[in-house]
């Protein structure tokens, strides 16, 4: 049987977002996929933001395993991926996107191949740079459209109508049509490589939901502004922030004041739901291209995302705090084969980690996962509808943010080695550990809206008490094992 992969990440895609769980924004294609696959429903990334949670993806490694403690951090080359896997068997993964790997310096690369994670061949590289979109701006081009003498007004430049805070009747649109927008651009890449072909293993890294949230016509006037549901977030931000000294921290950085404009908050969630669906109606494309050709009954398809969105809850934006909406991410897997057609439509509520792909990946192509990965292959549950009585019963993921222009040293008087937090979080509660600062703990049975800390309460001391040694016995059981005499330290 011949066997093609296509793994396909989009970028901040919170995991409630997807209508098959019931969340407003409309994914027909992905709830289909869903249907004939299975949906992981509580998916956690390891950690954030972009670099450091594709790092957790693609090598199976926890964050404090792979080094990668923020975006520029370089992956060292020690490390193996799922991509250099799969090579190893004479099939060539192949990227179109971007992966945001910093490669190790130690090493001399292809200047090419800069910013891609080795063992990915790049088909188009389209990152996340809105001034320089080459691969994008010469498909335009070839098209017939005007480039705009600053490029990146093809993603913030938006039809001459006033906003929706401004008076308008929805968010104003971007002025590049849908048609000709990097959604479609980036599909129809994806369409003329697999045509023909056959074993083929793509990596489909898509930007949207990433800002900047400005969808074309018609995804801008999908969700109106003024009828989103409420915001889940205290009464006022000074409620919010006497939650915990990090949490103050983070509300008071100046690209977190966004959050407390609400009509413009409202507006970037329209745009951001109208992107999700832009996403799902490229992704129809590729899947009923594969279903047209044959191809869809040997196609693993993998859909995630790297980690999610705060949108306005809690008072904040980004993805930089312990929130369940800045790390919970939608995760559906089809397996084509027979043995899985009893399963079909199944939801897992079993807590699986973005450690867990890379042996999924490696695992539906014959190739036995690495002993350093931190992962287990989800395949089987695909085939049999659940993942086992030994399955992981929480999820854990890492935020370092010692990084200088955060300045959590200088405002919390922290060295950057205590500039880090660690989650376990299980279906009833949740433990932040904080390296130089007091825990967090929520009762999330009686508080799913993470609302009170309650670590100092003597009522839930047992309970904190049990959570820390948890994270501490998950911990030592994924220490850092030394570097081989063979690799590079």
């Amino acid at each position: 049987m011949t066997k093609n992969v296509l793994f396909i990440t989009a970028d901040q895609w919170r995991g409630e977002c997807l209508s098959c769980l019931g969340h407003l924004v409309q994914t027909p294609n992905l709830d289909a996929l869903a249907r004939e696959g299975t949906l992981f429903a509580r998916h956690f990334a390891n950690a954030s933001p972009c670099g450091p949670s594709r790092a957790s993806i693609h090598t199976g490694l926890y964050q404090h395993k792979h080094g990668v403690a923020f975006n520029g951090t370089p992956l060292a080359a020690r490390h193996t991926n799922w991509a250099l896997e799969v090579r190893k068997t004479g099939v060539e993964p192949v990227l179109f996107g971007y992966t945001d790997t910093t490669l190790d310096p130690r090493l001399d690369h292809d200047p090419e191949t800069e910013g891609i994670l080795p063992g990915l061949t790049p088909i188009v590289q389209l990152g996340k740079s809105v001034w320089n979109p080459a691969a994008w701006v010469d498909w335009l081009t070839a098209k017939g459209y005007p480039i705009p003498a600053s490029r990146a007004e093809l993603y913030t430049k938006t039809k001459d109508q006033p906003e929706w805070e401004d008076g308008g009747k929805e968010a104003a649109p971007l002025d590049v049509p849908a048609e000709l927008h990097d959604t479609w651009f980036m599909a129809d890449q994806v369409l003329d490589y697999i045509e023909g072909r056959s074993g083929w293993c793509v990596h489909l890294s898509l930007l949207r939901p990433h800002p900047p949230w400005i969808a074309p016509e018609p995804y801008n006037r999908l969700y109106p502004p003024g009828e989103l549901p409420p915001f889940k977030r205290a009464a006022d931000p000074a409620d919010e922030a006497a939650q915990h000294p990090y949490l103050e921290h983070l509300m008071g950085l100046g690209y977190m004041q966004t959050s407390r404009n609400a009509p413009l908050v409202r507006r970037m969630r329209s745009s951001y739901f109208g992107l999700m669906t832009e996403v799902d109606h490229n992704l129809g494309r590729l899947f009923a291209a594969l279903k047209r050709s044959g191809a869809w009954g040997d196609t693993l398809i993998v859909f995630t995302s790297d980690h999610g969105e705060q949108m306005g809850d809690h008072w904040l934006m980004g993805k930089m705090a312990y929130f369940d909406q800045s790390f919970a991410v939608p995760l559906i897997v089809f397996n084509p084969d027979a043995e899985a057609e009893p399963h079909r439509g199944k939801h897992i509520d079993a807590f699986t980690e973005s450690v867990d792909l890379m042996p999924t990946l490696l695992d539906w192509l014959d190739i036995d996962s690495p002993t350093s990965c931190d992962g287990t292959s989800l395949l089987p549950a695909t085939r049999t509808g659940q993942l086992g009585d030994d399955w992981r019963t929480e999820a854990h993921w890492e935020y370092d943010f010692g990084f200088r222009s955060f300045g959590a040293r200088k405002a919390l008087d922290l060295s950057p080695q205590q500039c880090k937090l660690t989650v376990i979080r299980d279906a009833n509660s949740k433990y932040v550990h904080f390296a130089g600062l007091p825990p967090v703990f929520f009762d999330l049975a009686n508080d799913p809206e993470e609302t009170t800390n309650l670590a100092g309460d003597p009522r839930y001391r047992r309970q904190v008490q049990e959570a820390a040694g948890k994270l501490l016995s998950w911990r030592m059981a994924h220490e850092v094992r030394p570097p081989t005499a063979t690799t590079p330290a």
